[in-house]
């Protein structure tokens, strides 16, 4: 897709940095990924039989593109805010495994991937108001919901929904409705209404000057979908309300702050990197109070730039969330665009942060985002004030640390790291190591010891001797 990235920007990379110019280039190929995707989903409609993509069907497609064209001569920028936000990745993805559905199956699959297809129309009436084309058109609501990607949602009875916008108003009707609902579209994007039927979705601001702003989507029909959360007991939370909407902001209003404590690059990932947040559902059993049990986080490879995540129970745990969480969006972009190894994908090795054996894939993924984390958590504690601050920081730093000084043997082992993969690996034992420039409190450092021996026996125990391939 792009060109490999130089030695110098790897070595960054190792360091769980980048620059700018980095970022965006790691940006730039996730994007082109994506329009190809988009462009992908439409080839495959032209070929599928019409048992999976009617007539019908097929010919709302191409007026949606129809749309989607005209929207994009218009504002270029606008159609992309839509067609690269990150949730409009596991649609696409969803819609082309159900073209691709054997005829055999397609009875079976029908009906859900003609409700996915429909999406298209929602994605193209969202670009259509961002770059301000007017435009009428009907769309489907599906189990109580009508979607606008990155607008906002209607609550209403499912079926067909007649839109209308013209400036800066969007009308829709329903034939159930004694009126129509007027939905005002701000200068930024940002949507309100009267009406409590349309939901929203909330722009937090920008992390610094000159970055977007990230919406906290709660409302998008594919956040969660297909994500493997719910074998985890997790879930998406339901559309926030206006309580809680307050507090991430709250919450939000101190991250930059901190981010910048970490260090620079930190607030830089971010501006370029995060593109929404997705709030979810507390972990089952966890209660309602704060603290790492009763927290949860996540990214998908299928929709860069989205970090989901419960709520944080403060914001010094909300600006570490996203450090973790982007470490894997950038790890995962950068092996899109180099491969770092050709190891298989058998869980075996020991990762002090999960239960369970990690391949070796998920265990370089775990490594690097809780070295990023270790080099973040220093940072603060060096730089806090209050002693209470700097004490949490010297407990996440060293727990951090040591985590991953248990694993780094196993990715520093392996035969199977390609080039880029051993430029990186070598730069992360290298901030690993110089990490010990600033040593925790010694306490700090006893329990964290204490803590990954703790986890290693219990993993042991639970599954069995190490994998005679795993290095001590």
């Amino acid at each position: 897709m792009s060109p490999p990235l130089p030695d110098h920007a790897l070595r960054r990379l190792g360091r769980t940095e980048g620059d700018p110019g980095t970022l965006h280039a790691l940006a730039r190929d996730q994007d082109t990924r994506r329009l190809l995707l988009v462009r992908a989903l439409l080839d495959a409609a032209e070929d599928a039989p019409a048992t999976l993509c009617p007539p019908r069907a097929l010919d709302r497609l191409r007026q949606d593109w129809t749309l989607l064209e005209t929207a994009e001569r218009a504002d270029r920028n606008a159609v992309r805010a839509v067609l690269l936000h990150p949730l409009t990745g596991p649609w696409a993805q969803r819609c082309l495994r159900g073209l691709a559905t054997p005829a055999t199956d397609a009875p079976a699959s029908g009906s859900g991937l003609r409700a996915d297809l429909d999406h298209l129309s929602a994605l193209a009436a969202a670009a259509a108001i961002r770059s301000a084309t007017a435009f009428t058109t009907r769309l489907t609501a599906h189990d109580g919901l009508l979607s606008l990607p990155t607008l906002g949602a209607l609550r209403t009875p499912s079926g067909p929904v007649e839109l209308a916008f013209t400036r800066d108003e969007l009308t829709l009707r329903h034939s159930t409705w004694r009126a129509p609902l007027a939905v005002h579209v701000h200068h930024d994007a940002t949507t309100g209404a009267a009406d409590p039927r349309w939901l929203p979705v909330l722009a937090l601001p920008p992390v610094r000057p000159g970055a977007a702003p990230v919406p906290l989507d709660d409302v998008d029909p594919y956040r969660t979908d297909d994500s493997g959360l719910r074998h985890h007991g997790l879930r998406a939370a339901p559309h926030l309300d206006d309580h809680e909407r307050k507090a991430w902001a709250e919450s939000w209003s101190r991250v930059p702050s901190l981010l910048r404590m970490g260090g620079e690059h930190r607030l830089t990932e971010t501006a370029v990197l995060l593109r929404c947040l997705v709030p979810l559902g507390r972990p089952p059993g966890s209660g309602p109070a704060g603290g790492s049990a009763a927290h949860c986080s996540a990214t998908r490879r299928e929709a860069f730039g989205a970090v989901l995540s419960s709520r944080p129970a403060d914001p010094a745990r909300f600006a570490a969330t996203l450090v973790h969480e982007l470490q894997h969006t950038k790890l995962s972009a950068l092996a899109a665009l180099a491969p770092l190894h050709h190891e298989d994908a058998t869980p075996r090795h020991f990762a002090p942060w999960r239960p369970d054996p990690r391949p070796f894939d998920g265990l370089l993924q775990g490594a690097y985002s809780h070295l990023a984390l270790a080099d973040h958590w220093q940072r603060l504690a060096l730089g806090a004030r209050r002693v209470t601050h700097r004490d949490l920081a010297w407990t996440e730093h060293a727990r951090c640390r040591e985590q991953v000084g248990a694993v780094l043997p196993a990715l520093a082992g392996s035969a199977a790291l390609t080039r880029e993969g051993r430029v990186l690996v070598d730069e992360m034992i290298a901030l690993y190591h110089r990490l010990d420039d600033c040593p925790p409190p010694a306490g700090h450092s006893a329990r964290a010891e204490a803590y990954v021996a703790t986890a290693k026996v219990i993993w042991q125990q639970r599954n069995g001797p190490r994998h005679p391939r795993e290095s001590p």
